[in-house]
């Protein structure tokens, strides 16, 4: 006899993300650089369906990549944590935690997202190391095999495409299996060509509908960064999810509109300017 209320405690919780996508919808996701698991609340009382917490750039530590993570499930919100390219441990970890999926930055070849699926996914795709005792395998109330196929059918590996180089192989990329999305990311690839910060440069914009188109040729999903004005022009490029906004961003508009406010109420402008 199940314990009323206990009913589904014993079952993984889905992806929010991979659930509207397969369904043909559109997802949406905020970034978060500081570590603070109630600002991710925030971001679940609003609405949205993931949150990327990233430890590329960030040293954000396991024990507070944790935290995030149940943060977000609190809201049935999705965590994708952009991974450190480091060892398999870094790939992993995040999904033994229960990320609901993890980010590979700089992707440069066929061969290294061959690399990504052999070690992020459990087989008859890859040969990820095997646990099953913790959050991602309800510390082993899960049956094992039950636990494979789960962590297989729903969490993602997204590989994120920053440079030029991997456009060669593109289509093979996108043909792999075990890959779930194709990210575009367009600052890192216009410092790459040689035009940082030109977001709106003609390769950049030939490469962000080409990431989408090839994605979708292959039965992959698609995914970049946006703002508020282009993101029904992304959605309708055929984006699928779409990365807007970031915890440090608002905070500094936040920041500064508080200080214009001061600066006016209090007479300080011509101080600011350099008056006496």
């Amino acid at each position: 006899m199940i314990p009323a209320g206990k009913e589904n405690m014993n079952i993984p919780r889905k992806s929010r993300v991979l659930t509207k996508m397969r369904a043909g919808r559109k997802a949406i996701c905020y970034k978060f650089n500081l570590s603070c698991p109630r600002a991710v609340e925030i971001a679940g009382l609003a609405g949205f369906d993931a949150v990327w917490i990233c430890q590329e750039h960030v040293p954000t530590g396991r024990n507070t990549m944790e935290m995030q993570i149940l943060a977000a499930r609190a809201y049935d919100m999705d965590c994708i944590v952009r991974v450190a390219k480091g060892s398999y441990s870094d790939w992993i970890l995040p999904l033994e935690a229960d990320a609901s999926g993890i980010m590979i930055p700089h992707l440069m070849s066929l061969e290294e997202a061959k690399e990504i699926v052999h070690t992020t996914r459990f087989q008859p795709l890859g040969r990820r190391p095997v646990d099953g005792g913790n959050a991602d395998g309800l510390y082993c109330r899960l049956d094992f095999r039950d636990y494979i196929r789960f962590a297989n059918e729903n969490r993602m590996v997204i590989v994120q495409i920053e440079d030029p180089e991997p456009l060669a192989e593109l289509d093979a990329i996108c043909r792999l299996p075990g890959i779930d999305m194709i990210f575009f990311g367009p600052g890192d690839f216009s410092h790459a060509i040689g035009c940082p910060g030109e977001l709106d440069h003609p390769e950049i914009r030939r490469v962000r509908r080409l990431i989408a188109e090839t994605a979708h040729k292959y039965g992959k999903f698609a995914g970049t960064v946006t703002s508020p004005a282009s993101m029904r022009e992304y959605y309708a490029m055929g984006y699928d999810f779409l990365n807007c906004g970031a915890d440090v961003v608002a905070l500094g508009a936040a920041c500064d509109s508080v200080i214009a406010a001061y600066q006016d109420a209090a007479g300080e402008k011509e101080c600011a300017g350099g008056a006496e």
